[in-house]
């Protein structure tokens, strides 16, 4: 009787369900990430501990999420969007935090650390109004696509590019990887917008091009949280 139940409780994917797939290994690697973040505080310099604390939490946020999401999608087939971006709002301005921690000690301010908290908020809940369908998607995603471009401007152009140039050569080079994962990395979350917003738009061609939104959305969030945390990881051994 017991391993009935212990067969029943367990969510069986089929070879075929990539999304169901994307979803596991999206959590077992952002927990595995987290871990790793977690042991090695011990062993990073006072100065850079809440950076690697950050990531850490980061991770670890988003690996709770998506065990959820998980669960959610293999019972429903549906796509988890509420709580993909209850995650977001969690784990982007957290993202954000990380630009003010390694340009702080060069003079980098509170104001801009909020600055760039409310655009991340901001990109996210107009993107989360556009691609529910509570609002006009194109209107929302063009406000949420400002937002986005306002960060990108801030991190590869604005005060954050200009105080991590005066921070010295560590902190430049991993802003600048970081850099690199906004404008690239995070370039996956509009062409996932776009797919699950293309019906009836006039960008309705995005729903044709024969790729699921929840394996963008998964594999973007383990390459982008991940990678943060190891550029982040490593500034602290090279700058320590």
């Amino acid at each position: 009787m017991d391993s009935l139940f212990l067969l029943d409780a367990v969510t069986v994917i089929a070879k075929t369900d990539y999304v169901s797939f994307t979803f596991f290994v999206g959590t077992m690697a952002m927990m595995a990430a987290s871990v790793f973040f977690f042991f090695e505080l011990s062993n990073t310099s006072q100065e850079w501990r809440t950076s690697v604390l950050v990531s850490g939490l980061i991770t670890f946020i988003a690996a709770v999420h998506y065990y959820y999401m998980r669960s959610y999608y293999a019972e429903t087939q549906d796509s988890p969007t509420f709580f993909r971006y209850v995650d977001w709002l969690l784990t982007v301005p957290l993202m954000c935090v990380e630009f003010y921690l390694i340009t702080k000690k060069a003079g980098g301010t509170t104001n801009l650390l909020w600055k760039m908290i409310l655009a991340s908020v901001v990109m996210l809940v107009t993107g989360y109004i556009g691609e529910a369908g509570l609002g006009s998607a194109t209107i929302w995603g063009t406000v949420s696509a400002l937002a986005y471009f306002y960060i990108v401007y801030e991190v590869w152009m604005g005060d954050v590019k200009k105080l991590a140039t005066n921070a010295g050569t560590a902190v430049a080079s991993a802003n600048k990887a970081l850099g690199w994962f906004i404008l690239v990395g995070w370039a996956i979350y509009p062409l996932g917008y776009l797919i699950g917003t293309a019906e009836g738009q006039w960008y309705a061609g995005f729903a044709n091009i024969g790729l699921n939104m929840d394996i963008i959305y998964n594999i973007g969030d383990a390459v982008n949280k991940i990678g943060f945390g190891l550029v982040i990881y490593a500034l602290s051994r090279k700058a320590a």
